[in-house]
C-alpha cells in the first residue's frame, strides 16, 4: 500500500471513530515525514472481538434475568449499542462461525459440496476470505485465541494463533480429565478439533475414558473435577491478556478474537462457579412442557420428547429435577465465561488499549435451556438461533437497538468501522450505521438462517417484521408473531387467516435460497 492511499484510509477510519480530522493538507505532510504517518497509523482503532459458545441471548442480568450473574457483560452493555434482536445464520457450530467471519451463508459458503458430502459442518475453502484475512490486508495483526471450529489445519488469515491443540500442550497428561468429561468424541467440545485426523484409525480417546452414568453422549452437569486454572476459560483469558501485554509497547493495530468453550458443554464449571447455582433454586422456563406438539415438525417433537443427545432431559422422562441439573450447570458455565471476559477487559482498560479499541461480544448461536421443553441449539426459535451482540465504541454512547440484524453482517461492519476495504463476495451487508445511529428506523429487511443443508431434515428461516416463518423439507412449517406471541408456543403456518402471510415469506425465502428438494 502506498503511503497516499493509506493516508486516504486513515482519514476515512478517524472520520468513522468521530475523530476531528484538521485538514487533509495536514495529512498530506506524511509524504514527507514518515513520524507523522507512523502517528496516524497508531490511531487506527483495534478490534477486539469477544465470543462464547452457545450463550442464550436472554441469559443476562442486563436483560432481566434474574438467575444470570454476569456482572462483566452487563457492564459491557452498559457501555455499548446492545442489539436485542441479533440471529446467527445456522444454529449449529461450525457453520455459523465459518459464515459470521466469511460473510457468506452455508450454501454460498460451500456451494456443490453439500451435494456430495450431505454436511455443513465440514471445512471450507481457503479461497473463500475471513475478516482476519481483510485485516491483516489492511496492516492489522490478525490473532485468535480460544475456539474457532475451522475442523481443519488451515490458518484462514490468522497471523497469531492459539487454539485446543494448544492448551492441551499446557494441560500435559491433565487432558485425560478434559477428556473424561466431554465422555465422547466432539470437536465441537474439543475433541478432536481436527476429526480428519482420525479419519482411519477412529476415536482416539477409546478405551481411555473414565465412563460415568451419563444416558446419552452428553452429560446433564456436574461441578468440574478440574482446577478453575486449568479450564479453557482460564487459558484463553491468559493468553489473550499475554497477547494484550505483549502488544501494547507495539504501534501497529490488531484484531483480537479471543473466544471461549462455555457455556457449551461439557457443562461443568469450575467448583467456584458451580457453587453458585443449586439445582433446587431453578426456575424451568414457563413453556417447558406447555408445547403443542400436534402443531410442531415431528423432528421437534421428537426432540422434546427424546432429547438424543441428554435422554434424562426428554419430556417421555418427566422428570424436572433433571432438567434443574442441567440450567445450573449451564449458568455455572455462564458464570465461568463472565468472569474470563471480565480479566480481558480488566487487561484492556489497564494497558490503556480501551481507549482506541472497538470491542465486540457474541456468541456462535444459543441454548434452549428447556423453552418448549428443548435442550441444545439446533433450532430457528429465540433460544436457539438468536444471539447476544454488542459493540462497543471507544468514546461511544451506549444505546438499545431493537433492529433485526444477522452475524452474516459481522464482518462488513467492522471493516466499515475501522474504515478497512470491504469484504467481497459478501451476503452481509454493513449496519455500522446502527452502531452510530441505534435509533434508525431504517428498513434494513428480512434476516435469514438455514441448517443441516443437503439432508432431508434441511430447513430455513425467515425473520420479517414481526413474523419468524420457517420451511421445513419434508415436514410442518411454522409461522409466529414474536410481538404477539414471544415464546413461539402458537404456530400459525396451518390457520387459514395466515396463508397470505405465508406465501408471502415463503416466496421471499425461496428469493433468498431456493431449497434444492422444491
Amino acid at each position: 500500500m502506498n503511503r497516499r492511499k493509506f493516508l486516504s484510509m486513515a482519514a476515512t477510519t478517524l472520520g468513522a471513530l468521530g475523530i476531528n480530522v484538521e485538514s487533509s493538507a495536514a495529512l498530506n505532510t506524511t509524504d514527507a515525514n514518515p513520524d507523522a504517518a507512523h502517528a496516524a497509523n497508531s490511531r487506527r482503532p483495534n478490534v477486539l472481538l469477544l465470543m462464547s459458545d452457545q450463550h442464550k441471548r436472554s441469559c443476562m442480568g442486563v436483560c432481566g434475568d434474574t438467575t444470570a450473574r454476569t456482572p462483566n457483560l452487563d457492564r459491557l452493555a452498559g457501555e455499548s449499542i446492545r442489539f436485542t434482536s441479533a440471529y446467527c445464520t445456522n444454529p449449529v457450530c461450525a457453520p455459523s462461525r465459518a459464515s459470521m467471519l466469511t460473510g457468506l451463508y452455508t450454501h454460498n459458503l460451500l456451494g456443490d459440496i453439500l451435494k456430495k458430502t450431505k454436511n455443513d459442518s465440514i471445512p471450507f475453502s481457503f479461497k473463500h476470505k475471513t475478516m482476519a484475512d481483510r485485516f491483516h490486508s489492511a496492516g492489522y495483526m490478525a490473532s485468535l485465541i480460544g475456539k474457532m471450529h475451522f475442523l481443519d489445519g488451515q490458518t484462514h488469515g490468522f497471523d497469531y494463533k492459539l487454539q485446543f491443540n494448544d492448551w492441551w500442550q499446557y494441560l500435559g497428561p491433565k487432558v485425560n480429565l478434559y477428556e473424561d468429561e466431554v465422555g465422547h468424541p466432539d470437536s465441537g467440545a474439543g475433541l478432536p478439533q481436527i476429526p480428519g485426523l482420525w479419519r482411519e484409525e477412529g476415536d482416539p480417546w477409546k478405551g481411555h475414558r473414565q465412563h460415568d452414568n451419563r444416558l446419552g453422549p452428553v452429560a446433564v452437569g456436574r461441578p468440574s473435577i478440574m482446577e478453575e486454572g486449568d479450564h479453557f476459560e482460564s487459558f484463553v483469558a491468559r493468553e489473550s491478556i499475554r497477547f494484550l501485554e505483549d502488544h501494547a509497547p507495539n504501534d501497529e493495530p490488531f484484531f483480537l478474537i479471543s473466544s471461549f468453550l462455555k457455556p457449551h458443554e461439557p457443562f461443568m464449571p469450575a467448583t467456584r462457579f458451580a457453587e453458585m447455582f443449586q439445582p433446587e433454586q431453578m426456575k424451568l422456563s414457563p413453556t417447558w412442557g406447555k408445547a403443542n406438539l400436534q402443531q410442531l415438525p415431528q423432528r421437534v417433537r421428537r426432540s422434546i420428547e427424546l432429547c438424543p443427545p441428554t435422554p434424562e432431559l426428554g419430556l417421555g422422562r418427566k422428570d424436572p429435577s433433571e432438567a434443574r441439573k442441567r440450567m445450573a450447570s449451564y449458568y455455572g458455565n455462564l458464570a465461568q465465561t463472565d468472569d474470563c471476559v471480565g480479566q480481558v477487559l480488566g487487561a484492556l482498560t489497564r494497558l490503556g488499549l480501551d481507549r482506541n479499541t472497538i470491542v465486540v461480544y457474541t456468541s456462535d448461536h444459543g441454548e434452549m435451556l428447556g423453552d418448549l421443553g428443548l435442550w441444545d441449539k439446533f433450532q430457528f426459535y429465540e433460544g436457539s438461533c438468536g444471539v447476544p451482540l454488542m459493540v462497543r465504541m471507544p468514546g461511544g454512547a451506549p444505546a438499545v437497538c431493537d433492529t433485526p440484524v444477522s452475524l452474516i453482517s459481522l464482518s462488513a461492519t467492522l471493516t466499515d468501522l475501522c474504515g478497512v476495504p470491504a469484504p467481497g463476495p459478501s451476503d452481509g451487508k454493513s449496519f455500522a450505521d446502527l452502531v452510530r445511529k441505534p435509533d434508525s428506523r431504517a428498513d434494513r429487511g428480512p434476516v435469514f438462517a438455514e441448517f443441516s443443508l443437503g439432508n432431508d431434515g434441511a430447513k430455513y428461516m425467515i425473520r420479517d417484521g414481526d413474523y419468524k416463518y420457517s420451511y421445513w423439507t419434508h415436514d410442518t412449517p411454522e409461522l409466529y408473531n414474536l410481538r404477539a406471541d414471544p415464546e413461539e408456543m402458537h404456530n400459525l403456518a396451518g390457520q387459514p387467516e395466515y396463508q397470505a402471510t405465508v406465501a408471502r415469506l415463503k416466496q421471499k425465502l425461496f428469493a433468498w435460497h431456493r431449497p434444492a428438494e422444491v
